[in-house]
Formats: structure tokens, sequence, C-alpha cells
């Protein structure tokens, strides 16, 4: 996966916004203005990509027993986040639906009137 195809992919779902709330560096992208992924831009261009993606904490656990690739979230909640190394063990496909997981877990917390907007826009 290329930065190219992560951001776009993240940046077409309904809602979603990018920042860098913390440094010039780390790539936020929010619904509703709650996190649901974020990386490490220097990264990237080191060629040793990684993403944050929240996850069911049950699940989280199992995609690490897993996943040599899949570790707990990097400076994150380690109960709620997973760190997913990119073009490695995991599958484009699958990190995929690892944001689409992580987005849709996200958008269930925000109020009905947020979602509808969102739904609406």
């Amino acid at each position: 996966m290329t930065i190219d195809v992560y951001y776009d992919y993240c940046l077409a779902k309904k809602g979603v916004t990018e920042h860098f709330p913390f440094d010039e560096d780390t790539l936020v992208f929010k619904v509703g203005g709650k996190m649901f992924a974020l990386s490490s831009l220097q990264e990237w261009e080191n060629g040793t990509p990684s993403v944050n993606l929240k996850c069911d904490p049950d699940w989280a656990l199992e995609l690490r027993g897993q996943y040599d690739d899949i570790q707990p979230g990097y400076h994150m909640s380690k109960v709620h986040w997973n760190t997913v190394k990119i073009n490695e063990s995991v599958t484009d496909v699958f990190v995929k639906e690892l944001i689409n997981h992580s987005y849709d877990l996200v958008f269930k917390t925000l109020t009905k009137k947020q979602q509808q907007e969102i739904n609406e826009s």
C-alpha cells in the first residue's frame, strides 16, 4: 500500500477530515472530530510505514496473536488501539478492513445528530 492509497481511502469515507494536531509529521484522520487513524509521514518516507487504528478490544488481542505486524497501539491506549505495519504480513485488503472497522467504531460513538449530519452530507 502506498501513502496515496492510504490517504485517499481514509479521506473518501463520509465526514472524514485530516489534521496534524500533534506535530507536522503525524497525519490524523477524524470523523465527527474523533480520531480513527493516524500515521507518521516520515515513516512512510523511510519505507517503514505503520498505521494506528482503533479496534474492538477482544479482536485487538486476537489480531496481535495472529499477526506479528499488528502490535498494541504505539503511544495510544493499548486496549483500544493497534499499530499495523504496512506492506508486511498484513495484506492491503485486510488493512482496508481494519480501517473500516476503526472508522465504524468511532462513528458509532457519535451522537445520532452527528451521524445523521454526516450521512446526509
